[in-house]
């Protein structure tokens, strides 16, 4: 295979704001690996949060550079175990699996729900995501991307009241993502009022590690638990057990496709719901979440709609939510 690593610096629409930061900007890693003359696309971003640079990355890939390009693709699995014994990150391995994935699709023909054994006939509607900010301007983006569910990111002082004054604005679903902001006793308090303002789930509110605090809240709180922060990889699924009603995978955290594969097939097992989230991220990224739609209960794959300008094409997100899929096989994807 052939691979080239490729640093982006994508602009958001509006300054995104979570409970612990804001950015205007986002750097990503476009990997591309290419095989009989065929290219597949893979993307992860940089994240502070987790100490994860685009230089990072691209440091311990060029690591590997010689094994890879020495290699030819046969499977994603074989590809990613590889992946795994080589000690990179799972941000790094995220990025080169999902290129492999999109190129194993490519070189079958097929669209990699295909090829998986599902078909995308039905699947869940993606939210939008409102980074906090002030009423008024979080107001102002609802207006400027009029859409049938709304993520909002809170962790103020005043979150009630400001899902209140959202609501006098849109009749849309919303979901609440409080990034760890909130302690079990304040979740338990405003789930009821948030449950009356069309709130459909609360969304990592308290801190990852506060397995008490979420024992307690799924005995308590009137509204269903996402985890996280605190699903992170494999092993944290069967942690998740008991103390969630669903988890929210991110590829770039698990270490791409193939592992979260894996996840969703457990956490079904284990009666937990499935959503898959993103980073603020391109098409590249987006258009690998696609491939798991039919299998998922929610997605938050917006990313691309958050930025000002993309940088490739393939799964297409309609204003009704709805989803166009490429005709391309893989994930569907092509730089611009």
């Amino acid at each position: 295979m052939h691979l080239t690593l490729t640093k982006h610096v994508l602009e958001l629409e509006f300054t995104f704001s979570i409970s612990r930061e804001s950015h205007d900007f986002q750097d990503s890693l476009i990997v591309s690996l290419s095989q009989g003359g065929i290219t597949g696309y893979g993307e992860s971003t940089s994240n502070p949060y987790y100490n994860i640079t685009v230089e990072s990355m691209i440091a311990e890939i060029e690591g590997i550079r010689p094994q890879i390009e020495g290699m030819e693709l046969t499977t994603p699995e074989a590809f990613h175990a590889f992946l795994t014994d080589s000690g990179l990150s799972n941000f790094a391995i995220c990025a080169l699996d999902l290129a492999a994935n999109d190129l194993w699709g490519k070189l079958q023909g097929k669209p990699l729900y295909e090829l998986w054994g599902t078909t995308n006939d039905a699947y869940p509607k993606t939210n939008y995501t409102i980074g906090i900010d002030t009423v008024e301007k979080m107001v102002a983006k609802m207006k400027s991307k009029p859409w049938p569910l709304y993520k909002i990111k809170l962790g103020t002082d005043k979150d009630v009241e400001i899902v209140r004054e959202l609501r006098k604005h849109t009749d849309a679903i919303f979901r609440i993502d409080a990034n760890c902001a909130w302690t079990a006793d304040q979740a338990i308090a405003y789930a009821p009022q948030l449950k009356a303002l069309g709130v459909e789930f609360l969304e990592q509110p308290l801190k990852a590690d506060d397995l008490e605090g979420y024992k307690k809240l799924m005995e308590h709180s009137v509204l269903p638990v996402i985890a996280d922060e605190s699903c992170i990889v494999e092993s944290d699924v069967e942690k998740c057990a008991g103390h969630f009603h669903g988890i929210n995978i991110k590829l770039t955290k698990c270490g791409g496709l193939t592992p979260a594969r894996r996840m969703i097939k457990k956490a079904k097992a284990l009666g937990m719901k499935v959503m898959v989230g993103c980073m603020t991220e391109s098409t590249v990224g987006i258009s690998a979440i696609a491939q798991l739609l039919p299998q998922l209960d929610y997605v938050d794959m917006d990313g691309a709609l958050l930025l000002k300008k993309d940088i490739a094409k393939g799964v297409h997100i309609n204003p009704d939510a709805s989803v166009v899929f490429p005709e391309l096989a893989g994930s569907g994807v092509t730089l611009l």
